[in-house]
């Protein structure tokens, strides 16, 4: 490590205590708190979703406070913006900020339920073709008692009289896509099963890569945020269990890759569910009958949110963590990223003679540096539950703000902080060294006061203040406009917010 600057102030004393001859637990991974260094924008508010608490009185959702619960805001190149409420419905939004309903999918699928957490109506994507072909993706779950759904997958050990809840990935197929609600069909593409008692971490993310082209190998593929199904902390005898999180020949802990086209339509190699297995893929072309060739990379807790620099294809995930750490990784096809081994640079305490999950212990000190590589790609960045509690997706900024260029801007969702990292910083760390990660810093939020300057809020402040009442959580969810612009949402107020350039609004009129 001579002559390498380790950025996070844990490492040091990690490498002390990796050498010792009882290596003791890490009470505290990341010592130094996150700084604020005076990078500020402001918060505006876009546009708000109706109100869905009483949507459907009698339903099982444990979260009634909540105003609309918006996960997913989406651009269409044509200029319509989409958000969905996980009740059940996704909304399109008029160039004023108004929502009409485009697809009631609870009325599709009544056993869906919705809960504080994620649950319902969970993600949306569309097809970078939809404007000619139609098709959405869309996760929900739902729930298993009366069910007649067949689930494609069920976790190795399990039978299906041991499933608990279900997740659902459907393809729809809008036939006029450029009209402003939906008509048309669906397909079921993958129901997964789930067998620990409570409803966590259900698939997360649907992606299609921004950067690919028509004739790209990539192009038209889908990436989905495939997670640990509860298996971390999921409640019940079945959760816990490490023995699921570094299979090949489980979508647990996975990012999948998958041509969405049914084998029936693309002539090509069955998945797990129906669409078919892109032969470009590493595990599909490696000749191994025991790998599942959908499997983009693995050993995640839970991706929920994918994002790629525009400017050169970098794939990067937010991986929500245990009890200790919090990750942004960059993603390359086939790495292991180690759960439930690892949790940040550190050794999950399962793994250990009496250990439990949720702690953690020291690597070894030439696992650190990298002079022993030990088969687990390590985050590029990453903050520990003193600062937060679950990362929230981020994106690299592309647009007007000055402040934020070069910046990957992401957030915790329990807590609301909002977060950045130099992109540049993000690369450097994807070096193969465990030790080296980016070094993060807090972006100070600014909200306009009526006939004054803005002043700073924190997020969840602003929503709290908005909803009329303190609250547990922020609910925060970051996404990108189609000019680069970054959106934020709460899953507690309904409200879509955007940020902007600080300095517009903090000038006296005596410097305008």
């Amino acid at each position: 490590m001579k002559g390498r600057t380790v950025v996070v102030a844990a490492v040091a004393v990690t490498m002390l205590w990796a050498a010792r001859p009882t290596i003791s637990q890490v009470a505290d991974p990341i010592p130094a708190p996150i700084p604020k260094r005076g990078l500020r924008v402001e918060i505006r508010d876009v546009a708000r979703l109706p109100d869905t608490r009483n949507l459907r009185p009698g339903s099982e959702d444990t979260a009634p406070g909540a105003w609309a619960r918006v996960s997913f805001v989406r651009d269409l190149p044509d200029g319509r913006r989409f958000a969905n409420d996980s009740r059940g419905r996704l909304y399109l939004l008029a160039g004023d900020g108004r929502p009409a309903l485009y697809l009631d999918l609870a009325a599709e699928f009544p056993l869906g339920f919705y809960r504080s957490l994620e649950s319902g109506f969970i993600a949306f994507t569309f097809h970078p073709d939809f404007a000619r072909n139609g098709l959405i993706y869309t996760v929900h779950g739902e729930k298993v008692q009366g069910n007649p759904g067949v689930p494609h997958f069920i976790p190795p050990g399990f039978t299906r009289s041991e499933i608990t809840y279900q997740t659902v990935i459907t393809e729809w197929h809008a036939t006029a896509p450029a009209a402003n609600a939906f008509k048309g069909t669906h397909r079921e593409m993958l129901r997964v099963a789930h067998v620990v008692d409570n409803y966590f971490h259900p698939i997360g993310a649907l992606e299609f890569n921004p950067t690919s082209r028509p004739g790209s190998p990539d192009y038209g593929l889908l990436y989905i945020g495939s997670t640990d199904f509860g298996f971390s902390n999921g409640g019940g005898p079945r959760a816990s269990n490490p023995a699921q999180t570094q299979r090949l020949d489980s979508i647990v802990g996975a990012i999948l890759r998958i041509d969405p086209r049914s084998p029936s339509a693309s002539g090509g190699v069955k998945g797990i569910g129906d669409y078919t297995i892109p032969p470009v893929n590493k595990f599909a072309a490696d000749g191994d009958p025991k790998t599942l060739g959908e499997i983009y990379a693995y050993g995640f807790r839970n991706p929920h949110r994918l994002s790629w620099d525009l400017a050169d294809g970098t794939l990067f995930a937010s991986d929500i963590g245990m009890s200790q750490v919090e990750e942004i990784n960059i993603v390359r096809e086939g790495g292991n990223y180690g759960w439930m081994k690892r949790e940040g640079i550190f050794e999950n305490g399962v793994q250990r003679p009496g250990g439990v999950l949720g702690q953690v212990f020291p690597l070894p000190a030439n696992i650190l540096d990298g002079s022993v590589k030990d088969g687990f790609t390590y985050p590029v960045a990453m903050y520990d539950h003193g600062e937060g509690v679950s990362i929230t997706g981020g994106f690299v900024y592309g647009g007007r703000i000055p402040a934020l260029r070069g910046k990957f801007v992401f957030g915790d969702i329990n807590r609301g902080r909002v977060f950045a990292a130099d992109v540049a910083a993000l690369k450097k760390a994807d070096d193969g060294i465990p030790a080296t990660v980016a070094p993060i810093e807090e972006i100070e939020l600014l909200v306009r006061q009526p006939g004054g300057p803005a002043a700073a809020m924190t997020f969840k402040a602003l929503v709290e203040k908005t909803m009329g009442g303190q609250l547990a959580r922020a609910d925060l969810h970051i996404h990108r406009a189609a000019d680069g612009e970054l959106l934020l949402s709460s899953r507690q107020d309904g409200w879509i917010r955007t940020l902007a350039a600080a300095e517009a609004t903090t000038r006296t009129s005596a410097e305008r």
